[in-house]
Order: structure tokens, then sequence, then C-alpha cells
């Protein structure tokens, strides 16, 4: 897992999720824009991050409240909810 790099700045938030209001965009293949990078921030359970960018080695890996996601800029990519969960996305620039 990539990290945001330092001088990436915090500029907006996602709603807290769950596995009931996550949006079905973020479960299927998409990208955040040029210079854009994410974090999935775990506040309950569990989510699979699945890097679905051909130009990428797969990866797929479970996030939980130690292990949060980050979300590279322009790079496919996909969530699936594994069962109850509470997430956030704070998305760098």
């Amino acid at each position: 897992m990539k990290t945001i790099p330092d001088t990436a700045v915090h500029y907006k938030s996602s709603p807290v999720f769950t596995e009931h209001t996550v949006p079905a965009a973020l479960q299927r293949s998409h990208t955040t824009a040029a210079g854009v990078w994410g974090r999935i921030t775990i506040l309950e359970g569990s989510l699979l991050y699945r890097i679905t960018d051909l130009s990428q080695p797969a990866e797929e890996v479970l996030l939980t409240p130690d292990h949060p996601g980050v979300v590279e800029p322009r790079i496919e990519h996909e969530v699936q909810v594994v069962g109850p969960v509470r997430f956030q996305v704070d998305f760098h620039r």
C-alpha cells in the first residue's frame, strides 16, 4: 500500500458510510482526479480494497481500523463490503 506524499494537503472528507449507505459507484472500478489522493479510514469493521487498474500489479487488501487504505491518483480501484462497516474517505492534493 502506498503512502500519501507529505506535500499533499487535506481538502475535504466524505460523509461516514456504512454497509447500507456506501455508494454503488465506490463498489465498482473508479478513479480519483489527477493529483488527488484518498485515505480510506475504517471507523468500525472492515472493507476490502481492490486495485483494478490493469497497468498496476493486482492488489487486494482488507482495510481495518488499524490498517487504512491509500488511493493513488488516477488508479482504478473499488471497495467491497464484507460485513458491518463504518468508513470515511479523506481527500488530499
